[in-house]
């Protein structure tokens, strides 16, 4: 029988080389405290919703890690059971502050990068200066984030804490972070027969447009794809007004561009700026609909050594009240 002095042995444990590369894609999901954590043999998943019409997904690949090991319980079969487990086990499902992790992982950052980028921007304020053009080769440089120390992560299991070990320049700090019992939670779901449009192009180019159209304060925006012109546009509505930017169908500009229909859909601009920091980092975007509205962007964005991460998010069209729209019109 094991001894309440035994250490305790994780099922997850992992090394990563550069802290910079968990900071910043952790970053791009931080529109939410808590984030859940899905842990499995291929990688992290970590998992942001705000109120159940905004969804954020990071995955951290196992080869963003120098060492990655994930050894799961698997229940022994019964004499009842028709098959036994899968080999690999179930994930190992955690709730975490999302918020104190990313303040954990920039402990070593010089103190202008902490009051450049706080933990958590509650206006969903997007890229600024050189980052928001720097791309990635600037988003993973040691000289701005001051970040080129080791990450060591490891948990136990249920209800054990999330254990990080920062080492840099010989200073070595360990957190372990509460971790609570995930709440039920849906996915947003995207449906993949039914898609209405499918878009690929420069990240750069979407963050420019949802930054220019920030100039009339939006509480909405209005998404717009079609097979003729405009193919495909951007519209806010705000206090201060209204504006509009308009994408040509080159093939320079919209590297996939299928949208067998027209499509007008209209999102919470908030909402879609809370993806900025993504937009900032990423190379490219992948802007996907459904005929039930739902709106996927996914970025792509390199890291070092040819590798690269995907990020996620997917929105709920917005939907107004009744008499909203009647109004609208009659101001119209």
């Amino acid at each position: 029988m094991a001894s309440s002095h035994d250490p305790i042995i994780p099922i997850f444990s992992a090394v990563s080389s550069s802290t910079r590369q968990l900071f910043q894609l952790l970053r791009c999901i931080n529109f939410a405290p808590r984030a859940h954590v899905h842990i499995t043999k291929i990688g992290l998943r970590f998992i942001v919703e705000e109120s159940r019409v905004m969804q954020g997904q990071a995955f951290l690949d196992k080869s963003l890690f120098t060492s990655y090991a994930f050894n799961p319980v698997v229940a022994e079969p019964s004499e009842d059971d028709a098959e036994p487990e899968e080999e690999d086990g179930e994930p190992l499902v955690l709730e975490i502050s999302l918020s104190s992790l990313l303040e954990t992982l920039q402990i070593f950052a010089s103190n202008d990068v902490k009051d450049r980028w706080p933990s958590r921007d509650p206006t969903y304020g997007g890229v600024t200066g050189s980052m928001a053009r720097g791309g990635p080769a600037a988003t993973f440089d040691n000289r701005v984030l001051g970040m080129a120390g080791l990450c060591r992560l490891s948990c136990a299991g249920v209800g054990e804490p999330l254990c990080i070990v920062l080492e840099e320049t010989g200073v070595t700090t360990t957190c372990e972070l509460v971790t609570y019992e995930p709440e039920p939670r849906a996915d947003i779901p995207l449906q993949k027969d039914a898609i209405s449009q499918k878009i690929i192009m420069k990240a750069s180019w979407l963050h420019d447009a949802i930054t220019e159209l920030s100039s009339t304060s939006p509480t909405r925006l209005t998404i717009v794809a079609s097979p003729v012109a405009p193919y495909f546009a951007l519209s806010s509505s705000g206090p201060l007004g209204s504006a509009t930017v308009e994408f040509s169908k080159d093939p320079q500009l919209l590297e996939t561009f299928y949208v067998p229909r027209r499509v007008v859909n209209t999102y919470k601009y908030s909402l879609i700026k809370g993806a900025s920091r993504a937009m900032g980092m990423a190379n490219k975007v992948s802007i996907r609909g459904d005929d039930q509205g739902v709106l996927s962007l996914q970025f792509i964005i390199d890291m070092d050594e040819d590798r690269f991460s995907f990020v996620d998010f997917r929105f709920i069209a917005y939907i107004p009240e009744e008499g909203e729209g009647d109004d609208e019109d009659e101001e119209d």
